[in-house]
């Protein structure tokens, strides 16, 4: 995220972000475990990547993120 704000910052231009694929397994396996609740955590990593200041995020979480969003 440190980097997100840096490049944000200093390029000026429009900035995505890539949710990898190994952060959205270790967040599935918390969800499965008990250890987190999906409906709150699924958001709150995507606004993190645009607090950082990016202008899109690519996500395994769009359609859950989307739902969600739509109520």
């Amino acid at each position: 995220l440190d980097m997100v704000h840096r490049v944000k910052a200093e390029f000026m231009v429009p900035t995505f972000v890539y949710q990898v694929s190994g952060e959205f397994a270790m967040l599935n396996a918390a969800f499965q475990n008990g250890w987190l609740d999906e409906s709150r955590c699924v958001l709150e990593s995507l606004l993190a990547f645009k607090r950082a200041g990016a202008d899109a995020v690519l996500t395994y979480f769009a359609l859950d993120a989307a739902e969600q969003l739509r109520g």
